[in-house]
């Protein structure tokens, strides 16, 4: 999982500024992180605060399907959770899939 923080100059607007959010949050959000964007640098410590906080409270969960392909292409995923009743609401993060091995 890749957790990204990235600062941006929303007065100075290049290229680089104008799309560097969207193509942080991309690449983490296929790894199963979170990318956060942030006007100003004083905001660090709370995203800093959130990732940790996040990164201590979470389970990793493995995946391995019964009859696993050996094709080389792209296979999607569903991750859903049931969540028992008087438990408090939970937020499932995964990767939207994997490329199996070739032959």
């Amino acid at each position: 999982m890749i957790y990204a923080i990235g600062t941006y100059d929303r007065n100075f607007q290049t290229q680089e500024e104008l799309l560097g959010p969207e193509l942080l949050d991309q690449v983490a959000s296929a790894t199963g992180g979170r990318a956060f964007a942030l006007d100003n640098p004083n905001q660090l410590p709370e995203a800093a605060g959130y990732i940790g906080r996040e990164l201590r409270n979470q389970y990793v969960l493995g995946y391995r399907p019964a009859q696993a392909p050996r094709d080389g292409k792209w296979h999607k995923i569903k991750v859903t959770l049931k969540i028992p009743k008087g438990l408090p609401s939970l937020l499932v993060k995964a990767k939207p899939g994997y490329y199996a091995p070739p032959e």
